[in-house]
């Protein structure tokens, strides 16, 4: 038998685990939604995955070249522009998670692979090794040619997702050689976690040069380290050996631990080579969406390795209730952006993306606690981004709502993608079916 059958095997093994794990004991779950309220729900999910994301991105951003994410406010194409590793990586995902779900098509594995092959052909580093995190529009030149970990978690992501939709021998090769390269260049044996930030050829930047995330190089990010944790969870899936699931019990240690200020209730972004966290008034803010997609993220990586997510529930519980205290609107709904320790949040743009991890970490924690507050917050969240973020007019969503409840920002760009919001939907429409078989009455106990 060849390694991609096992591995399909595997992953089908592995997706049943999952499964299992994630519908827990639901005959015992109090319920709060009748089945009628919970066909509601899924039928608003639904709409807003296939009339508003899946038409805007499979029609507007492909080109001859991997996909054009240039798109301003009204979704209108901006011409050429260089493309980004991690937005490019971000789209092969969705639609290789698109056509792994029951709301995917042959059409969206084309899109997947059309992707692929860009990342393959123009974004690898065919000499040493990795991802470019930024080329120009045709793939030509490496205009960012240094090594993020940050972006290769992307790349890892996207093919691990490829690899379950297609299982492409060279989307196997790419994943098994980039995780391969991250262990030998980028692992800290010595401190845990991983270093972030290489040139080209993998060795190390001056000191103190800049990263491509803003920072100098020596820093380590709660934020890298919750995606590589995300990309290593999905790519465990499909090569389940023993190193890659060490190195994700590292992650999920780091950040249910490490990254976690337990005197704080919530998760700072920047530390030292050693996790010592770098402080002070520009560093001492939480970042609530990173926060509530941690949890959430945590569930996923525990469900793949056969930990206990129960673990961790108290955990997941003084997050989320740190993030519901000082950076949810409870009046309208939605999530805010950022704010200092332990005061109400200063930043009250309403983020797209925000607002997607936010829907699911609340479904997630209902499932795990069947605790009304989080059924309470999931609705309230949706019916902002149903009734506020999505532009029904112009498709998918807007990038932010301000606080005075003005829309900003592009459709698409380096950093805007149909992940999140894509994902949101997804994710949340997954876990449904467990909760609709129960009896119960719609938030009134």
């Amino acid at each position: 038998m060849n390694r991609i059958i096992i591995m399909r095997n595997f992953a089908l093994l592995s997706g049943l685990i999952t499964l299992l794990s994630d519908v827990g004991n639901t005959a015992t779950w109090q319920n709060h939604t009748t089945s009628l309220e919970s066909a509601k729900i899924q039928t608003k999910l639904e709409k807003i995955l296939r009339q508003n994301i899946i038409p805007f991105w499979s029609s507007k951003i492909v080109d001859n070249n991997g996909y054009h994410l240039n798109h301003d406010q009204e979704g209108n194409g901006r011409g050429p522009s260089n493309k980004a590793l991690v937005t490019q990586a971000r789209t092969v995902w969705f639609f290789s998670r698109l056509y792994n779900s029951p709301y995917g098509t042959k059409e969206h594995l084309v899109l997947a692979k059309h992707g692929f092959q860009f990342l393959r052909d123009h974004m690898w580093d065919k000499e040493f090794g990795g991802f470019y995190w930024e080329v120009d529009s045709e793939g030509s030149s490496a205009t960012k040619p240094h090594k993020h970990l940050y972006g290769q978690s992307f790349g890892l992501y996207a093919l691990a997702e490829y690899i379950q939709a297609s299982n492409d021998p060279d989307a196997i090769h790419l994943a098994d050689r980039l995780f391969q390269l991250l262990e030998f260049y980028a692992h800290d044996s010595l401190h845990g976690g991983f270093n972030e930030f290489f040139l080209s050829d993998w060795t190390s930047p001056p000191e103190q040069m800049e990263t491509y995330m803003g920072v100098t190089s020596e820093l380590k990010l709660m934020n890298t380290h919750l995606h590589l944790m995300e990309s290593f969870t999905s790519y465990y899936r499909v090569n389940p050996s023993p190193i890659v699931r060490q190195r994700l019990i590292e992650l999920i240690l780091i950040q249910s631990n490490t990254a976690f200020r337990k005197k704080v209730g919530g998760c700072t972004d920047k530390y030292q080579s050693d996790w010592t966290p770098i402080t002070g008034a520009e560093y001492d803010r939480i970042s609530y969406g990173h926060d509530v997609e941690n949890i959430w993220l945590l569930i996923k990586a525990c469900n793949a390795t056969n930990l206990s997510h129960y673990l961790l529930l108290d955990l997941y519980q003084t997050i989320y209730n740190y993030t519901l205290q000082y950076g949810f609107d409870h009046e309208n709904g939605g999530f805010y952006n950022t704010g200092s320790f332990s005061e109400p949040a200063d930043q009250l743009d309403k983020v797209w993306w925000v607002q997607s991890e936010g829907l699911v970490a609340s479904l997630h924690m209902y499932q795990l606690t069947n605790q009304k507050k989080y059924l309470t917050v999931f609705l309230q969240t949706l019916n902002w981004i149903n009734n506020h973020q999505v532009d029904w007019e112009n498709g998918d969503w807007h990038s932010k709502i301000n606080g005075q409840g003005e829309a900003t920002g592009s459709k698409a760009g380096h950093w805007k993608s149909p992940y999140h919001n894509g994902r949101a939907m997804l994710e949340c429409l997954a876990i449904l079916p467990s909760l609709s078989k129960m009896k119960g009455t719609f938030l009134t106990d």
